[in-house]
């Protein structure tokens, strides 16, 4: 079992969002925008619901490796932090899903 977490991703995409080496990947991607960012966040959920629903265990796991990732960058690239995110997580445990989904106005 690996001790690789989220925040050690996240410190990843921060570098190499910095980086000034043209082929890293993350960098092209900030410097592609946050609509960029958002398009690719939102193919590999495709890609992983599909994963799921054929159930390609091993396809699943490898999409939702590349949909972390890709949150991650969206998120850096929108100046959200992930603890921003888990502290919005951490707050919602002390309901159902249905009380907190309930308890947000709609839109």
């Amino acid at each position: 079992m690996t001790n690789f977490t989220l925040e050690d991703l996240e410190a990843i995409v921060s570098e190499r969002a910095a980086s000034t080496d043209n082929k890293s990947y993350t960098r092209q991607l900030m410097e592609r925008g946050v609509s960029k960012c958002a398009q690719k966040v939102g193919e590999e959920a495709v890609e992983a619901a599909i994963a799921a629903v054929n159930g390609d265990k091993q396809e699943l796991i490898g999409e939702s490796a590349d949909l972390l990732y890709h949150l991650l960058v969206l998120l850096k690239c929108s100046d959200v932090s992930l603890r921003e995110v888990m502290d919005t997580l951490a707050s919602r445990t002390g309901m159902t899903g249905l009380e907190e989904k309930a308890s947000r106005a709609e839109i």
